[in-house]
């Protein structure tokens, strides 16, 4: 099945998602996905996320008409999202190399050699 955004209203603090879901043999039908506007902000889910989101919610569900996207999914995302940010930061952080005491040598160049005799 593919699922094709098809649209979105808003109603108060929900905004609920259209998408065409086409089947295999090229039948369509129109589900509708609900996310409470309140819920989104607490758990800072950013407003473009929201359709992948919904999208990502129907592909693990079969002969769906409508479906609301909870608070519990709201929270295994943002645990999720949480995670991918810290494992990033200790990647950035494990990778930098240590700063020497010859910073800015190498374009310097050697010191002048100094002449003996003169």
């Amino acid at each position: 099945m593919q699922f094709v955004l098809a649209g979105f209203r808003q109603f108060d603090n929900v905004r609920q998602y259209y998408f065409d879901v086409v089947t295999e043999d090229r039948k369509r039908q129109q589900v509708e996905v609900s996310a409470d506007l309140n819920l989104v902000r607490r758990y800072r889910i950013p407003l473009q996320d929201l359709p992948l989101l919904c999208r990502r919610l129907l592909e693990g569900c079969t002969k769906v008409k409508t479906i609301n996207f909870t608070e519990s999914d709201m929270i295994r995302y943002a645990s999720e999202r949480e995670a991918a940010a810290n494992a990033l930061l200790q990647r950035r952080r494990a990778h930098r190399p240590p700063i020497s005491s010859r910073v800015g040598q190498a374009w310097r160049g050697a010191p002048a050699p100094t002449r003996r005799g003169d």
